[in-house]
């Protein structure tokens, strides 16, 4: 079974000048959108949607998205940053201990839901073609789709990491997780990092120290992949995109509950604020949405039908 364990060290990013880097992480994110955006054409041609109503809507998921993951973050698991570096909160650059680019990090699925579900909200005050459950039904698939995408770019990044898998058959050593690039740079004599990464990969010692850890990031990764799937099977094989509110439910009570089950083997992201129960922060950030979820997919009624 040692197939199914391997040594983690990936090149995260393209450098393209001083500090300024291109991680792949921003890269996936530019998948993510670019292929929802490709699924909601295919989504308004079929339904006869005007086009002229895809780009707004595209504008306003990009921006919800990524302030409602940013300040969910800062939120849920690292509220310092309020006062200790406050505006690489809204920026993608670190300004404590040093001015360094690194790209947008530190982004919070439950805030990127909140967000989504605000900005959709405004995006239908403005434009009122539809309904904002008929909005939310649709833009979910693109959501799903995209966060395949995210959870490969969380791995490639050696974020996110899973526990310590023991002889659980598959299992990660995180190389760039366990030393910090400082530490790295240090113990490998060099001011490259990536060369450092590389050094301490090829010394046997250093890596033994390392454990095995479970790849949480690819687990959700391959899990979302069928919600996806559901969900675009129940949308385009099954009258369900027609029950105003159900694919939006679906889609809640699908990635929520594999959210839930994930954080079991998966390490705390930051400062644990709810710790009850057994059960951690992005545990229980995820059951309100689950019973949203089913409020929408089993008792929700629409006062109007939309045609």
């Amino acid at each position: 079974m040692q197939l199914l364990k391997f040594d983690w060290n990936p090149i995260t990013g393209i450098d393209i000048s001083g500090n300024f880097k291109l991680h792949f992480y921003s890269l996936m994110w530019v998948v993510a959108f670019i292929l929802g955006w490709y699924i909601m054409k295919r989504i308004f041609t079929k339904e006869k949607i005007s086009l002229d109503y895809l780009d707004p809507l595209f504008i306003y998921t990009v921006l919800a998205t990524m302030l409602g993951a940013r300040l969910g973050h800062v939120l849920f698991y690292q509220s310092e940053l309020i006062t200790q570096d406050f505006f690489s909160i809204f920026l993608p650059f670190k300004f404590k201990g040093g001015f360094e680019f690194t790209g947008f990090q530190g982004l919070a699925s439950h805030g990127a839901a909140i967000g989504i579900i605000i900005g959709m909200y405004l995006y239908r005050r403005k434009y009122k073609y539809k309904s904002l459950l008929w909005i939310l039904d649709r833009v979910v698939i693109s959501v799903a789709s995209g966060a395949v995408f995210i959870r490969i770019g969380n791995f490639i990044n050696s974020e996110i990491i899973g526990k310590e898998s023991g002889d659980f058959p598959l299992g990660v050593r995180f190389i760039q997780d366990y030393y910090n690039k400082y530490d790295a740079m240090r113990i490998a004599g060099t001011k490259n990092v990536q060369k450092a990464y590389d050094a301490i990969a090829a010394n046997p010692e250093l890596v033994e120290q390392v454990p095995y850890r479970h790849p949480a990031q690819l687990y959700e990764s391959f899990c979302y992949i069928f919600v996806f799937l559901i969900l675009w099977y129940f949308y385009s094989k099954t009258s369900k995109k027609d029950q105003t509110g159900f694919l939006f439910g679906l889609f809640l009570i699908l990635l929520w509950t594999i959210r839930f089950f994930v954080e079991f083997v998966k390490e705390p992201q930051g400062d644990e604020y709810i710790n009850w129960l057994g059960l951690n922060t992005g545990q229980w950030l995820s059951i309100p949405f689950i019973l949203i979820g089913l409020y929408f997919m089993f008792i929700y009624k629409p006062k109007n039908v939309v045609n």
